[in-house]
């Protein structure tokens, strides 16, 4: 069964990644909806010039955003990508001959991710296996702020897009801190709402650096070299700061 496909993106401030995002993707989408957290950069303009559907809503997270997104989609079928994520030649042709034969409820497609400029392999990045192309009849977005994922509804078939995602992550390391930084913030808040404890031992201790062990010598990290370590190191800190966040927030909640 031939399907038609509407391709979703959130976006805020993503002047520099939304126009190679949706280049990649109008070759095979019957319509691209964007909805904007109202950016103050050049987002909206780039998106009004290649006329696209552009919407803007407020911001409540990033999985109420997404779901936001495929709700206003016109098509039952999404593929939903974030703005600094573009589709390769090789996912564009088999996303083509997955539309023109659509026997599957969700499909995975690999992410390979370019980490100020080098393209990672290892450290548990690659292959990183995302649901993103759906029939929102049988999933939607959920997990956990700010890692969402797509849920899929339970007895639904899932099909395999064999290619890559590409995925621009951190132009530089000062982005990937500030970002560590941020979504620590975020994951914390969630983590405090969920009533989660945290283990000064456990969790603030020894956490960051069995990340760092899993990350660099299981997962071959080592392999990606400089920037293997860096994501590494960086890893483990984001999460070092996530709990000592959840700790403090918990403990302010018990005394007031």
């Amino acid at each position: 069964m031939s399907v038609k496909i509407s391709g979703v993106i959130i976006t805020f401030n993503e002047e520099r990644n939304i126009e190679r995002c949706i280049l990649s993707i109008v070759d095979v989408v019957d319509e691209i909806l964007i909805v904007d957290s109202f950016s103050t950069d050049k987002t909206k303009e780039i998106c009004e010039k290649l006329k696209v559907n552009f919407i803007e809503n407020p911001f409540a997270g990033h999985i109420e955003q997404k779901n936001v997104a495929v709700q206003k989609a016109k098509y039952d079928i999404i593929l939903s990508l974030d703005a600094d994520e573009a589709l390769t030649e090789a996912a564009r042709t088999e996303i083509m001959k997955a539309k023109d034969n659509w026997v599957n409820d969700a499909y995975y497609i690999n992410r390979l991710t370019n980490y100020c400029g080098k393209w990672i392999k290892h450290c548990g990045w690659y292959p990183d296996k995302k649901v993103r192309l759906f029939d929102r009849n049988k999933a939607s977005w959920g997990g956990e702020n700010p890692h969402d994922r797509v849920i899929v509804g339970e007895g639904a078939g899932i099909g395999y897009i064999k290619a890559d995602m590409l995925h621009y992550s951190f132009p530089t390391i000062h982005d990937h801190a500030k970002t560590a930084n941020h979504f620590s913030e975020i994951a914390a808040k969630e983590a405090i709402k969920k009533g989660k404890k945290v283990s000064l031992v456990v969790h603030i201790l020894l956490n960051p650096w069995f990340t760092f062990i899993k990350k660099y010598f299981f997962q071959l990290g080592f392999l990606d070299g400089y920037h293997g370590f860096v994501i590494c190191v960086l890893s483990a800190y984001s999460n070092f700061l996530k709990y000592t966040k959840i700790r403090m927030l918990s403990r302010y909640e018990d005394h007031h």
